[in-house]
């Protein structure tokens, strides 16, 4: 017999199972039993376990009992069922009583079809808890302390390079670290690059600014980088906690010292020499490959230039262009090159120099200054060479004062202008003022030989031509190839010998440009005081008388005066040829030993007299006495020895 209640659907089977049967809610006749029920209900009193309750939420034991009641299958009627019941399918269809106090089943109501209107529980809302500390870190890959402890030994191995790239890494594992930070700035220091190291020693000394090491380290880092002021102040925060010994200050305070002294000497009157010696003391702190700092190469710039020498303007202008291919635009380089330049002479390179340097910086008061005093120097000067050249001689005397007073630092510029003023002296015959200013034009250039010959000349023509002998020959001795000098040589020698014999022009009295009538005025006068029939018996009257005309006689025939003019009366020929005529002998005392210039040779032999004197020579004289007669009552005039034709041009015996 088949019995309807098999052909429940799993629905109301599982329906079923969730609701008590009603065996096993009837009362117990005995206290001590119980029923069993694997209903998945609970009492009222505790509602968290009702049917609605989310699995998630049921305490573990209650969570696996409906696991199993969900998972066993219904138990199938037995017989006895059948037989109890008496109608097995009522008792089948007919559903339970509700038991008090249990929520009502209210898939009963459901269609036996409808598998798919099961009613699900509703999940918990998703609940987030925060966490209470923060995720460990993950380790890293990298040994801070082992990379530390191999960059040691590379260090006492002294192999920087690698020792810098390990502790590189430990710092990037821990870049606040200052041991790490310490140890790189020593081996940045050790391999010489110092501006790595000081980066290094200033975030160490942010991290720890009393951690003493890094103290003394960040002062060595200073020293060598030629910053001595900063390393003394960093000294200085250490003596603020900790006692800093004297040979921890001595390379600091050393090095500020000399840089002290060097600005002071360009500030005072100290000499080119002292200011470098002082930088090159400084400088020996420096670190190995270091340059030198900007200020320094300017002042040891300054310095060169305070010397003036020819070397040192040159080492002033180095200075200045190592300066410019770093920065073309550098206003100071450009006017410590333009300052070079100027103490050179090169004022138009100077001026170029100091516009360049305004135009950089417009502001810039050297370059204004500089700019100025050379161009007021510029005009003055040319207005004296005009006034030199148009034998305005008094007014060129003048202007070179004026344009001495314009800088007197710049003995380059001042040297010529002393120069240039004795020039003007010597045409004016102050040879006493001529000599004094070549003396100060040496003074500031003792290299410059136009200066020296200009003291030469002044000093012939002041009637020292012995002294003038020596300067010439000296000057050829440091200078041979120095031009004209054998010419100048010659000339003072030739000067020497007349200045031996007698000086016509001094016995007359006249200047040795007077003109004609000057000599017969003088001679008149002279002849009248001294003439034997004034003075009966007076011996040196009579001498004297005798003289100046002699000197008369000589200087009022014009080819008489243009041989005693230029020496050539002094020429004994049998000493010009004896070294084979004209030649020149190969010595700078002229030829035959008479100190006799080629070129007088040539003029003598008839290519143009000195002095005024053209051709040959006549050997008679002319003019004879303004008194009627020669000089001393002898007949003088028109005696001739040999002719024209007796040497080439003639040559005077008498």
């Amino acid at each position: 017999m088949v019995l309807p209640g098999i052909f429940k659907s799993k629905k109301s089977s599982e329906a079923n199972l969730r609701k008590p049967s009603k065996s096993r809610e009837t009362p117990s006749p005995s206290p001590s039993r119980r029923s069993v029920s694997k209903s998945p209900t609970k009492s009222v009193k505790e509602p968290d376990l009702s049917a609605d309750t989310h699995p998630l939420n049921l305490p573990p034991d209650e969570r696996e009992k409906r696991r199993s009641a969900m998972s066993a299958p219904s138990d199938p009627p037995t017989p006895m069922d059948v037989d109890q019941n008496g109608d097995a399918s009522s008792a089948a269809s007919t559903p339970p009583p509700a038991a008090p106090n249990s929520y009502p089943d209210t898939e009963e109501a459901a269609d036996d079809g409808d598998f798919e209107r099961t009613t699900s529980p509703i999940p918990p809302p998703h609940r987030f808890v925060p966490p209470t500390s923060p995720p460990p870190a993950p380790k890293p890959s990298v040994d801070p302390e082992a990379c530390k402890a191999l960059g040691n030994k590379y260090f006492n191995s002294k192999d920087y390079v690698r020792a810098i790239a390990e502790y590189t890494k430990a710092l990037a594992v821990e870049p606040q670290s200052v041991t790490y930070l310490s140890n790189r700035a020593a081996a940045f220091m050790s391999a010489n690059r110092f501006e790595e190291a000081l980066a290094d020693s200033k975030l160490a000394q942010e991290l720890e600014p009393q951690n003493v090491k890094v103290l003394h380290r960040l002062s060595r880092i200073y020293v060598s980088l030629g910053r001595p002021s900063e390393a003394v102040d960093v000294l200085n925060q250490i003596a603020a906690f900790q006692a800093v010994t004297h040979s921890e200050r001595a390379a600091a305070e050393s090095m500020q010292k000399h840089v002290k002294q060097a600005e002071d000497g360009l500030q005072g009157a100290a000499t080119g020499s002292m200011i470098v010696h002082a930088l090159d003391q400084a400088e020996r702190g420096l670190g190995v490959g270091v340059e030198r700092p900007r200020k320094w190469q300017l002042m040891r710039g300054e310095a060169y230039l305070r010397t003036g020498n020819v070397n040192s303007l040159g080492d002033a202008q180095g200075v200045a262009m190592s300066l410019l291919r770093k920065n073309s635009k550098d206003p100071e380089a450009l006017v410590l090159r333009g300052r070079a330049l100027y103490a050179q002479g090169e004022n138009d390179k100077a001026l170029q120099h100091f516009r360049q340097a305004l135009s950089c910086d417009p502001d810039f008061k050297d370059a204004v200054k500089y700019l100025r005093m050379v161009q007021k120097l510029e005009r003055m000067k040319e207005e004296g060479n005009t006034a030199f050249k148009t034998g305005k001689y008094k007014r060129a005397v003048e202007v070179y004062g004026q344009a001495l007073e314009v800088d007197p630092t710049n003995k380059g510029i001042n040297s010529k202008l002393y120069q240039n003023r004795a020039m003007a002296s010597i045409k004016l015959k102050d040879y006493k003022s001529a000599v004094s200013d070549c003396d100060r034009a040496l003074s500031l250039d003792n290299s410059y030989t136009k200066a020296r010959k200009t003291r030469a000349r002044a000093l012939g023509e002041s009637g020292s031509w012995e002294e003038a002998v020596r300067e010439f020959k000296a000057i050829y001795e440091s200078n041979p190839n120095e031009p004209g000098i054998e010419k100048d040589i010659h000339y003072a020698e030739l000067e020497l010998k007349k200045s031996k014999r007698k000086d016509y022009y001094k016995l007359l009295g006249i200047e040795k440009d007077a003109g004609d009538n000057d000599i017969k005025k003088a001679y008149r006068k002279l002849a009248i005081v001294h003439h034997p029939d004034k003075n009966p018996g007076d011996e040196a009257a009579a001498g004297k008388f005798k003289e100046i005309g002699e000197a008369y006689e000589c200087l009022s025939d014009p080819e008489k005066r243009a041989r005693y003019d230029s020496g050539e009366d002094l020429i004994d020929p049998s000493e010009m040829f004896a070294r084979g005529g004209a030649g020149a002998g190969g010595f700078p005392g002229g030829m035959g030993g008479m100190g006799i210039n080629p070129e007088m040779l040539f003029n003598m032999m008839g290519q143009g007299g000195m002095g005024g004197g053209g051709g040959g020579f006549t050997f008679s004289t002319a003019g004879g006495s303004p008194f009627g007669g020669a000089p001393g009552g002898g007949s003088r005039g028109g005696r001739s020895r040999g002719g024209a034709g007796a040497f080439p041009g003639g040559f005077s015996f008498g």
